[in-house]
């Protein structure tokens, strides 16, 4: 079967709305990716009262945040495969309803068992809406607006973690766990009316079909797009999901402290965000690779500096604005590995980032269980180490991006400019036929603020 042939086609954004609808609709999915990474992240200030109201462990406790991370990687590619021809504005309506059906079905759990159904909803919503919202931003917004647009969508993550389990601990705190999953169902129901109101009809054109995807994953971009998401997200994942006893039991800050310490690193993550979404687009190999070896120095140097305050807070603040550039990097990378398929890509970035968030968490607890709080970062750090390297080793490489009119030609070993006799990927590589170690510019979609 040709894996080439079919291709998911995207519109651009139409002209006769005003731009304050458009920005409307595109404050709409940022705030259903909002919803979406603060549901999926409210157990981690829940997980004790959490496991106390059904008498189970905390590591059984710990299956809400694991089973959603899975479950979106399998998600991502089966549902958009499957709703590929039906209208994704309408799609991003099913999603979130289904995600405020899931906080309410926990609202309301009788045994865990009720709660963790409700968490497989979560991680169907967290595969389908993903893989259709991270690359809408050319549908809402001119051409010229894109780049910052991208950014504004994607802020959603840094604000979800400052937001999000802060105001779910508070309100946990003061109401029980299950007000915070019933005041984060009305808030989803709030952002599906704005959605619904603002976003303007999005036909799918061409569905996406497993052979495109199968065909993505034949070139060499998309490979090292998949192999840098993985370690940078292990690492970041893999550490910061147990910096809270980090901070306790080698920082030796308050539980009350530690809240205001994780709102600094949320607060420099949308500065990051930003930061990462303004250069990106134009130097993609030098973004990405700054922001993994900041995020290798702020964890290898934590166990050194950590011991005190203002060195964990200035490494905290170091770390958070690091991470917060790593989505719209990793996305960026996945669409100049496949500029004609916006959506196609955008599934295996959904897919690779979320079972790496559930992979490294795990990792990260199997550390911990056996040796220490500082060995977790140490180990985290160096994965952000390789991620810097291979960012590297794709600039040594010369590998370029396809153009948009030219999908996929590194695909099968073709070097640009050459016969068009394809060769496997293990005889040959994708090679710029310009001037070496050159970044190529952006796509149009993901483009730097102008």
């Amino acid at each position: 079967m040709s894996t080439a042939t079919t291709v998911s086609v995207q519109s651009p954004a139409p002209t006769d709305r005003s731009p304050f609808i458009s920005w409307l609709a595109v404050i709409s999915v940022m705030l259903g990716i909002f919803s979406i990474v603060t549901t999926e992240i409210l157990p981690i200030g829940l997980l004790t009262s959490i496991g106390s109201s059904f008498t189970i462990s905390d590591g059984m406790a710990g299956l809400m945040m694991t089973m959603p991370g899975f479950l979106a990687a399998v998600s991502a590619p089966v549902v958009t495969v499957a709703t590929g021809r039906i209208d994704r504005r309408v799609m991003l309506g099913v999603f979130i309803l289904l995600l405020a059906l899931a906080n309410f079905l926990a609202a309301v759990a009788s045994s865990y068992w009720l709660v963790l159904i409700s968490r497989v909803m979560v991680g169907i919503t967290i595969g389908g809406f993903w893989s259709i919202g991270a690359g809408l931003a050319s549908q809402l917004v001119p051409a010229k607006s894109v780049g910052r647009a991208t950014s504004v969508i994607f802020s959603a993550v840094p604000l979800g973690s400052v937001l999000g389990v802060p105001l779910g601990t508070f309100i946990g705190d003061i109401a029980g766990w299950r007000t915070a999953f019933l005041v984060m169902g009305g808030f989803t129901l709030a952002v599906l009316v704005l959605l619904l109101v603002v976003v303007p009809p999005l036909p799918s054109g061409r569905a996406t079909h497993l052979d495109v995807l199968g065909g993505l994953l034949r070139s060499v971009n998309t490979r090292f797009a998949l192999v840098m998401t993985f370690l940078v997200v292990l690492a970041h994942f893999g550490t910061y999901t147990y910096v809270t006893p980090f901070l306790e039991q080698v920082t030796h800050v308050s539980s009350g402290l530690i809240t205001v310490y994780l709102l600094i690193y949320g607060a420099a993550g949308i500065a990051g965000n930003f930061l990462g979404g303004a250069t990106v687009g134009r130097y993609p190999r030098s973004t990405f690779a700054a922001a993994a070896a900041l995020i290798a120095g702020a964890t290898l140097l934590l166990p050194v500096l950590g011991h005190s305050d203002a060195g964990a807070v200035a490494l905290l603040v170091v770390w958070g604005v690091a991470y917060g550039a790593v989505p719209v990097c990793s996305q960026t990378w996945f669409s100049k590995a496949a500029p004609d398929s916006p959506e196609a890509h955008s599934v295996l970035f959904t897919a690779s980032f979320q079972a790496t968030i559930s992979i490294g968490a795990l990792v990260g607890g199997a550390v911990l269980d056996r040796s220490s709080p500082s060995a977790v970062m140490v180990l985290g750090g160096l994965a952000a180490v390789l991620t810097a390297l291979v960012a590297w080793a794709h600039w040594a490489g010369r590998y370029t991006w396809p153009k948009a009119s030219q999908p996929h030609r590194d695909r099968g070993g073709v070097r640009p400019g050459a016969c068009s006799t394809a060769f496997p990927l293990a005889r040959g590589r994708a090679r710029s036929s310009g001037p070496a170690r050159r970044e190529v510019s952006p796509p149009p979609f993901l483009g730097p603020p102008r």
